[in-house]
């Protein structure tokens, strides 16, 4: 190797981000208080938007996914160091979800539209 690659390397290397022991603190209250909210909210009746006959949306899985949601964003952000990485480990995490997304939306449509008590 050149001593310039070497360099690159080391100092590629220790370039490192140090977060504070105040922002896991302040992440860990979040995802707790996540956590009280959606216990919380489990025991409210929210109620149900009846979109057509025959699909009713009930309001309570819904805020519950949008709590566990926020609180899974803090997480890879925050623990998974994301927030700092390079954007190429950001287009990986990205990429990840989008095929989640892609999938749970290919399993909703064919749940959806399958022709339940027809046949």
């Amino acid at each position: 190797m050149t001593q310039h690659n070497e360099e690159s390397i080391e100092a590629h290397e220790s370039h490192h981000h140090i977060v504070s022991p105040r922002v896991y603190l302040t992440i860990v209250l979040a995802l707790l208080v996540g956590t009280a909210v959606t216990v919380w909210v489990s025991f409210i009746d929210l109620g149900e938007w009846h979109i057509t006959q025959g699909l009713t949306l009930f309001w309570n899985p819904v805020v519950a996914l949008a709590i566990a949601a926020s609180k899974m964003i803090l997480v890879v952000l925050f623990f998974m160091h994301v927030k700092y990485s390079t954007k190429l480990t950001m287009l990986t995490v990205g990429a990840g979800l989008f095929t989640f997304l892609v999938l749970v939306g290919m399993t909703l449509s064919d749940y959806f539209t399958r022709a339940w008590g027809r046949w």
